[in-house]
């Protein structure tokens, strides 16, 4: 399993050299230190899947309690090569305080792809979240904040160029506060046949451009997410996924981010934390 540290792309480096730091100076890299009151890891091993799958099931428990109930064991995807499983738990209990699934195309299609098709300028190295669950109340706020920011480093680790998540409501708010775009029509919700056909709104987000959509747009998670290193977010564990190709070659149309259905989106409507 191949270590690798917290990969920052400084505002001066293309994030199309994502996969290759070396070329990143020790001043390029600097920034604020902030510590946590949880650590987030890569779950490795039955014990921490157990732990991650306590507090998933808990979380979904409040939403969808249906659902919820046929929870209680791991899924094939929590598993699967091309994935892993993130796992936040409480410095001072030690107890779970909430995970994350994220799932890339390295190896297969992305789970929702069993219900919608994607559309054609959505391609290339795609990666997507699920079973987001925090626990109850203000703590998980920043737990789930932090879980995106985890997701997000991920995605520069590996060379990502898409987060496609398809979320219920009143998530996809939040993500549209993070300046994901809709896939489909302004605020449509498609039922999801791989998902107990809940309504789930299908979002993307072009990592490329988040460092500048996000400074532009004076976002008010930019310094949490782009200008702070949190040691306590611990991804050393994730195996790389090796990608065919050396180097992405990021999509290069002009502002393709915002061309699409999503364009409406603005910062600032509902904070993630919230």
């Amino acid at each position: 399993m191949n270590a690798k540290p917290e990969v920052s792309i400084p505002d001066n480096i293309s994030p199309s050299f994502a996969g290759d730091t070396s070329h990143v100076t020790k001043t390029q890299t600097s920034k604020r230190e902030s510590r946590l009151p949880f650590r987030i890891r890569v779950v490795e091993d039955d014990e921490a899947l157990e732990r991650a799958l306590k507090v998933r099931q808990s979380a979904y428990m409040r939403h969808v309690p249906d659902f919820a109930r046929t929870m209680n064991e791991a899924e094939s995807y929590d598993r699967e090569p091309g994935g892993l499983v993130l796992l936040a738990e409480a410095k001072l209990t030690g107890s779970p305080v909430g995970t994350m699934r994220i799932q890339t195309n390295r190896y297969r299609s992305l789970a929702m792809e069993q219900s919608v098709k994607l559309p054609e300028w959505l391609a290339g190295r795609m990666v997507g979240a699920t079973r987001l669950a925090v626990e109850a109340g203000e703590p998980g706020r920043m737990v789930k904040t932090a879980l995106f920011k985890a997701f997000y480093l991920y995605c520069l680790q590996e060379g990502i160029q898409w987060m496609v998540i398809a979320a219920r409501a009143p998530l996809d708010r939040q993500y549209a506060a993070l300046l994901f775009r809709d896939v489909y029509g302004a605020g449509e919700f498609i039922p999801l046949g791989h998902a107990a056909n809940i309504p789930h709104r299908i979002m993307a987000f072009e990592v490329e451009t988040a460092e500048r959509r996000w400074r532009e747009a004076r976002h008010p998670l930019y310094e949490f997410m782009i200008g702070t290193h949190h040691s306590d977010i611990d991804l050393s564990a994730a195996s790389a996924l090796n990608w065919p190709d050396t180097k992405v070659e990021f999509q290069r149309v002009a502002s393709l981010a915002d061309i699409h259905s999503g364009s409406r989106n603005t910062a600032g409507t509902e904070p993630f934390f919230r």
